[in-house]
């Protein structure tokens, strides 16, 4: 499925209302354009220099129908089965697109921590891998995947609390 600006058009909230809402915060934050990616390995190979944490999001759900929002460092390894233990969650897999536009108003491939401005009914909880705090910056998608948006991770800390997602702060190395 390719994506393109015009289909921003399509999404509940745009980039540009998400950069106004980052400015309201006072979070300072740089974008530049590149070419749709939809997996990490592209994003490798267009980003060029770009400096800061390179982060995966994973959209998840379990059997109860909870729903995650697992931000981790994109060289990470994810173990789903141990990720699941941790949370206190049974069958914990990936939510389907559908589901993934409601709860965050972005298409597959366009997962981002900035998703989180389109759950006003506060039904995903946001888990943050504790080390993309260790980094200067970090990068992510700004709802669309032919943009990266760079902020320091103490204000995505502010963006999420502000949206009323305080994250729980996971060490994923160890999980």
């Amino acid at each position: 499925m390719a994506h393109s600006p015009s289909s921003a058009e399509n999404l509940p909230t745009s980039p540009e209302e998400l950069f106004r809402r980052l400015d309201e915060l006072g979070i300072a934050h740089e974008t530049c354009h590149h070419p749709p990616v939809y997996t990490v390995e592209e994003a490798k190979f267009l980003r060029g220099e770009i400096v800061g944490a390179h982060i995966k999001n994973l959209f998840l759900r379990d059997k109860k129908k909870r729903m995650w929002l697992l931000v981790a460092l994109e060289e990470r390894p994810i173990d789903l089965k141990r990720l699941a233990t941790t949370l206190g969650a049974r069958g914990l897999s990936f939510a389907s697109a559908e589901r993934l536009m409601s709860y965050l108003g972005v298409m597959p491939g366009s997962v981002t921590p900035f998703g989180i401005i389109n759950d006003k009914e506060n039904l995903v909880t946001v888990l943050l891998d504790r080390e993309v705090m260790d980094h200067s910056m970090v990068n992510c998608h700004p709802l669309v995947n032919w943009m990266t948006t760079a902020v320091r991770p103490s204000d995505l800390l502010r963006f999420l609390e502000g949206e009323g997602h305080p994250p729980r702060l996971l060490d994923l190395a160890i999980t």
